[in-house]
């Protein structure tokens, strides 16, 4: 079952964008419903010639490579329910390194 059917009063609004140095993303929220005050559904696609400065301090060796990155949460993974005794989901991170 989808979010909004699931809360049956509310609709997201969506923001699409884009990363001027490569890839983009979807975010996406609902508001005011019926069970839930605010619940967002977010995905993103980024990538880049080379790694920023910050992410090759402890790494020097990767200085100068390009990157991916990917992020999302979905099935309301950062939803606020309007009742207190409802159950709450925070976002969660999830990282492989790969080669």
């Amino acid at each position: 079952m989808q979010l909004a059917q699931a809360d049956g009063g509310a609709v997201f609004t969506e923001d699409q964008w884009t990363r001027e140095e490569g890839g983009g993303g979807r975010s996406r929220v609902l508001a005011n419903g019926t069970v839930f005050e605010q619940a967002g559904v977010n995905f993103s696609h980024v990538s880049g010639a080379t790694l920023p400065a910050s992410a090759t301090v402890h790494r020097p060796e990767l200085a100068g490579s390009s990157f991916q990155a990917l992020g999302g949460s979905a099935g309301g993974s950062s939803a606020q329910p309007l009742h207190s005794y409802q159950p709450r989901q925070r976002a969660f991170l999830y990282r492989r390194k790969t080669g």
